[in-house]
């Protein structure tokens, strides 16, 4: 039986598939063009979930964002290499309808934050033993299979539902926005020190720091939007999603016409 060994390049070790079809990697480079996307995007997907749940009846906002969603991840696996504008373009609706999932356990079933962040905490620790017990590996460098895009992308859905039920929390605990803005922003620089230091690996780091970018970007895009009542600037749920869906337009433009988060196998 032929077989193909699939490298880490992050200092996991191989792992060898039988009759693997091997893709590109379906992910961009990580570089801060990735991080500041990646918070434009967490921000964005807060604020078209609450503008849509506002204009909307919430079940048809609901189905309407699972129908995007849904929608961008089967154009995100119909292609065979990473593409700057269809792969974020399926993380902004992985964030849409991840802050609606949250939003709809908090709100319509009256799950309370502090059950649902370690509810979604066990989720996505269930994804990453699955996807290591598969794989041996959760680096998103070797994403290079069909099944480690799949486990890649429920990674990202937990994610996205995880930061904003921790989002939620601490601004329910008196923080407000721009305080929780404050501490997560902190707390993004933990993992990178600790991996800087020799002290967390780098797919750890990475992974952490991944999870706290959804409160961070959360927390700015709501203290921008939200009435002052609220500690917020009063910007408006519409002009603050708008301004941030431009940002992230102009970012993934550049990086689709210069490539230069196209990693390099």
């Amino acid at each position: 039986m032929s077989a193909e060994h699939v490298l880490d390049h992050q200092g996991e070790r191989p792992v060898t598939h039988a009759r693997v079809r091997r893709m590109a990697n379906k992910v961009p480079q990580v570089t801060v063009y990735f991080w500041i996307i990646k918070v434009l995007t967490t921000g964005m997907g807060e604020m078209a979930s609450d503008y849509l749940a506002k204009t909307l009846n919430p079940v048809a906002a609901v189905a309407l964002g699972g129908l995007a969603f849904t929608a961008a991840l089967a154009l995100q696996f119909s292609v065979r290499q990473y593409v700057a504008w269809i792969y974020w373009t399926g993380i902004v609706m992985v964030s849409v309808f991840g802050t609606m999932a949250a939003d709809v356990l908090h709100v319509v079933l009256g799950v309370p934050y502090t059950l649902s962040t370690p509810f979604f905490m066990i989720v996505l620790a269930t994804v990453f033993a699955l996807w290591y017990a598969s794989e041996r590996t959760l680096s998103i460098h070797s994403i290079h299979t069909r099944r480690r895009e799949f486990f890649y992308w429920a990674a990202v859905l937990a994610t996205f539902a995880l930061g904003t039920a921790a989002g939620d929390l601490t601004a329910s605990l008196g923080l407000r926005y721009l305080g929780s803005a404050a501490v997560f922003a902190a707390a993004i620089c933990v993992p990178g020190l600790l991996h800087r230091s020799d002290t967390l690996g780098a797919v750890t780091a990475f992974w952490i720091a991944y999870v706290i970018t959804r409160p961070l970007g959360a927390s700015l895009a709501d203290w921008m939007a939200l009435p002052h009542s609220r500690g917020g600037l009063a910007l408006g749920l519409g002009p603050v999603t708008l301004s941030w869906a431009v940002a992230i337009l102009g970012f993934v433009t550049y990086l689709a016409a210069s490539k230069r988060d196209v990693q390099i196998d």
